[in-house]
């Protein structure tokens, strides 16, 4: 069947709130870990992990940062604005964006828009002991979200500003506003780049110490980055799949990580990824690498990656093997004479998509009836059922700060 076909009815199952985590564990990393493999479930701690790794396996990470994206603001009538950042878009690189000092715009979700009919909103607030006012115009209508311009004064960067003025994102299924535990907890220990506004919470489950099991057992870990869009909690309610559209993120892939995914695959070490977001950036890279390939004699013109939705199943790969895909990635590369790749991914991973460079996937349980579930479906076929329902009846904690997983492909 194709992907496009694909009734998102079929992918869901029976989720209680009881079961969805809303505050995480007092130690991260001592969540449950469903481990799938070989068609055969099992369970431990997730600071187990190492034991059930190789050496030489490569864990790829995404080191994306949370933002604290949701700005409220309160008009005159008493009336409450929100305004949710979800991605810069003058400038649209996300790391310019938050060193600017005086303006910006962003594409942004707009709460109670009814009550902001004109004019502009302003909200005043301190940043390290000087008062900020930060203003608010609605410039257009930008697809499904609007174009929001940003102006302050004190020549404080944007990332400054957004800090202390906005609040972090929880996700809505959450049903509650962001604390101070929040603040170290919805992070991962290693975020790094800011530009999300969901974390990649797969990785929210690993800590110093264990960071320190997969160094002692010869684990070799790796970075990429994918800025989180707001979409990834986007219901699909389309009916069948060829009627959704998949959300854009930004994407960042260091020349080094190709490379070691290149020598991951020729030494035969298996190649595990920490949440879907990883996986979307290194099947992205696979397929930006066919692109590359079959169009040699246009690489002056191709200055980014795009992965547009629907084109893994559209792109004849003439199953090329990964590591000519990799090997096509750094020619262009070098031929472009540049350390890092940047651009964006909007790639649908679902039945009967063919996972290309991924060994296994590291995770939570995602919510019914949404494209995360399609990825992982599309990874272990049919038993992600068995996989629920054992975490379900086995009392593991859903979504974001809940329960993890290994699933071997």
């Amino acid at each position: 069947m194709d992907a496009r076909e694909l009734k998102i009815a079929d992918f869901t199952y029976y989720l209680p709130e009881s079961k969805i985590a809303q505050h995480p564990l007092k130690e991260r990393d001592k969540s449950k870990l469903l481990i799938y493999k070989n068609g055969q479930i099992t369970e431990t701690i997730f600071n187990k992990l190492p034991t059930i790794l190789n050496e030489n396996d490569c864990l790829i990470f995404n080191d994306t940062k949370v933002v604290h994206a949701r700005i409220l603001f309160q008009k005159e009538s008493g009336a409450r604005i929100e305004i949710m950042c979800l991605e810069p878009v003058n400038p649209n690189d996300a790391a310019i964006c938050f060193k600017q000092t005086e303006t910006c715009q962003w594409a942004a979700l707009v709460g109670n828009n009814k009550k902001w009919k004109e004019g502009l909103l302003t909200k005043t607030f301190d940043i390290k002991g000087e008062q900020v006012t930060l203003v608010a115009e609605r410039v257009k209508q930008h697809l499904d979200s609007y174009l929001i311009k940003f102006t302050w004064n004190g020549g404080f960067t944007f990332a400054d500003v957004i800090y202390y003025a906005g609040l972090l994102p929880l996700p809505p299924y959450m049903n509650r506003e962001a604390d101070e535990e929040d603040e170290n907890r919805y992070q991962t220990v290693y975020a790094k780049f800011e530009g999300s506004v969901a974390a990649p919470t797969a990785g929210l489950h690993f800590t110093q110490q264990v960071f320190e099991k997969l160094i002692q057992k010869k684990v070799k870990t790796d970075f990429v980055t994918l800025h989180v869009g707001a979409g990834t909690f986007k219901p699909v309610k389309a009916e069948v799949m060829a009627d959704h559209q998949m959300h854009e993120e930004h994407v960042i892939i260091e020349k080094t990580l190709v490379q070691n995914l290149l020598n991951c695959i020729e030494n035969k070490n298996r190649i595990i990824v920490v949440g879907t977001t990883s996986l979307r950036t290194i099947e992205s890279l696979y397929w930006f690498g066919v692109k590359l390939y079959n169009q040699k004699q246009n690489w002056v013109s191709i200055n980014q990656m795009e992965v547009h939705q629907w084109e893994p199943y559209e792109i004849a790969s003439n199953n090329f093997s990964n590591s000519i895909v990799l090997n096509t990635v750094l020619e262009w590369m070098n031929f472009k004479q540049i350390s890092k790749i940047t651009g964006t991914t909007q790639v649908m991973i679902a039945p009967p998509y063919q996972i290309k460079l991924a060994d296994a996937i590291i995770t939570n349980f995602h919510q019914p009836e949404s494209t995360l579930l399609l990825l992982i479906s599309a990874f272990i076929g049919e038993d992600w059922k068995d996989v629920y329902y054992y975490a379900l009846n086995n009392n593991f904690r859903f979504l974001s700060y809940g329960d993890s997983s290994i699933l071997f492909r």
